[in-house]
């Protein structure tokens, strides 16, 4: 046989099994998001995780350390770039599908099945949202699927080894986010619930396990020291009524808002597939992993797009499964229809998670479509939905800053100190400023506050202190004198970052003296 009859054989065979279009539906999603990456500004987010990269450690109040050692990478490589630094959590996005296409492999899925599946990925709303910025949140799924796929491998071969291979990624899944502990219950007690169990009792389990405790205990070790300050967090927020609190059917109804409405019938027929499907049976561990994290979020008032992780492998399931109901005759429109209603959903839902369109264009889009982004938080949220409205803003923030600060003497400007109020506006001040001959930003917000009790000694009594969102009345008890100097205003930003600039000249006492009562962990 020639090589050519050969090379085409194999491309045939590519072709046929479905990869090509996994591949096809893994470039699309890459592609949407480079060509969105500079769209709106960065989120507000985004901004504390790049200043975080400048301060690396093993910890942060809210999140381990693996997200600023991302960014202290991608600015290390991209500089301050949009386009570089967007680019990882692009990537991701793209490597999420074609996991997903070898989860649907691995059960058994043909072509219909990996194009269903890998499509559903391309069109859930949260994904299309999270894949848009640099976070945790953007890998978070990768690294759930890849302890999926590890399970499902064990289960198959009995390769018990690959608990090593597990327990690293589980470890470096806690590093990442620490919601990780509810993937690890959900899919330890569903093994342990299930067949898989035989599975267990072996020397590399346990070996996989003490991995993932070894990798992530750099990080908790940081936690015992600051007195798990995240912690602190959930109980102020919980204490603040922040998030929007919902009853379990609410809970649920959020479930299919952030998974798009119409891939509903997908992860619905993937927990079909694991619990009563006789191939499918044999991976239940799946379905009660999904039904004890859930449970587990329900009965801790966690938000509800921290279940996003799990959907790519009941999206597999639901899609092997609808192949096998579909075989035979009665598919051959069915099929194609269900594919095509999956793909226009998406361009239809798809302005609500990408900054695609102008925001004017925007909102005049979201009265024509009866569709809205599900809130997370109890703020109102003016012209745009919160998750766009923290986009915007910044960087006319931190030149209207300048421009106070460039009003001052040089002589007043030396002893001039930048305030922050929250995490978001001191990051923007950290990014932006260098260019705009700006000082770094203190602020006493989530990990801002420790970072600025090291440099505390730098403001003695009587420095001029320009204040950005914080009430004059919580300032005027530290400083001589207290005047308006600017204004910040964006009219697509979140209300809340719309304040007066506050020129605070005569500190009473040296800033290390009222710094505790600055902290803020809400």
């Amino acid at each position: 046989m020639s090589s050519n009859t050969t090379f085409k054989g194999n491309l045939q065979q590519f072709s046929q099994s479905g990869w090509m279009i996994v591949a096809g539906l893994a470039g699309f999603k890459l592609l949407i998001h480079l060509l969105t990456a500079t769209n709106y500004g960065f989120f507000m987010d985004e901004l504390y995780f790049l200043a975080s990269g400048q301060h690396l450690a093993w910890g942060y109040v809210d999140f381990p350390p693996l997200t600023a050692f991302s960014a202290w990478v991608v600015r290390g490589i991209f500089g301050d770039s949009m386009f570089g630094i967007h680019l990882l959590p692009a990537l991701a996005g793209a490597g999420l599908v074609i996991l997903t296409g070898l989860l649907v492999h691995e059960l058994g899925g043909k072509v219909f099945a990996q194009a269903a599946a890998c499509l559903g990925v391309v069109v859930t709303s949260v994904y299309l949202f999270m894949n848009t910025y640099l976070s945790m949140n953007s890998i978070e799924p990768l690294i759930w699927m890849g302890c999926i796929y590890l399970l499902i491998r064990i289960a198959k071969t009995g390769e018990t080894r690959l608990w090593l291979v597990f327990g690293v990624l589980a470890g470096i899944g806690l590093l990442n986010k620490h919601t990780m502990l509810i993937f690890g219950f959900g899919a330890t007690i569903g093994v342990l619930l299930t067949q898989a169990r035989i599975r267990c009792w072996n020397r590399w389990f346990f070996l996989g396990g003490a991995l993932a405790v070894l990798i992530f205990l750099p990080n908790l070790i940081w936690m015992i020291q600051h007195n798990f300050p995240h912690l602190q967090q959930l109980a102020n927020i919980r204490f603040a009524r922040r998030n929007v609190e919902l009853d379990p059917l609410g809970y649920l109804g959020q479930q299919v808002l952030y998974q798009n409405p119409f891939t509903l019938p997908l992860w619905l027929g993937g927990l079909v597939y694991f619990f009563i499907h006789p191939t499918g049976r044999g991976y239940r561990f799946i379905g009660w992993t999904y039904l004890l994290a859930l449970s587990l979020l329900l009965l801790a008032d966690g938000r509800p797009y921290y279940l996003s992780p799990l959907y790519p492998v009941l999206l597999a399931g639901g899609a092997v499964w609808g192949e096998s109901v579909l075989s035979g005759g009665r598919g051959k429109w069915l099929k194609p229809g269900f594919l095509s209603v999956l793909g226009i959903s998406g361009l239809i839902l798809g302005p609500f998670s990408l900054p695609i369109l102008p925001p004017e264009v925007f909102i005049r889009y979201a009265k024509a479509v009866p569709f809205i982004q599900p809130r997370i938080e109890n703020v109102y949220s003016g012209a745009l939905p919160q998750l766009f409205a923290l986009r915007f803003g910044w960087s006319e923030m931190v030149d209207a800053v300048a421009k106070v600060y460039h009003e001052l003497s040089p002589e007043e400007q030396a002893r001039t100190q930048i305030l922050a109020g929250n995490y978001g506006e001191a990051g923007a001040i950290d990014l932006y400023g260098p260019a705009r001959g700006l000082p770094n930003a203190f602020s006493g917000h989530l990990t801002y506050f420790y970072w600025g009790q090291e440099r505390t000694s730098e403001v003695s009594a009587g420095a001029t202190v320009i204040v950005v969102g914080y009430s004059v009345v919580n300032m005027r008890p530290y400083f001589e004198k207290t005047e308006i100097a600017g204004y910040v205003s964006h009219p697509y930003a979140m209300p809340y970052e719309n304040f007066p600039i506050y020129l605070c000249r005569g500190l009473k006492v040296p800033l290390s003296e009222v710094w505790r009562y600055l902290k803020n962990f809400g």
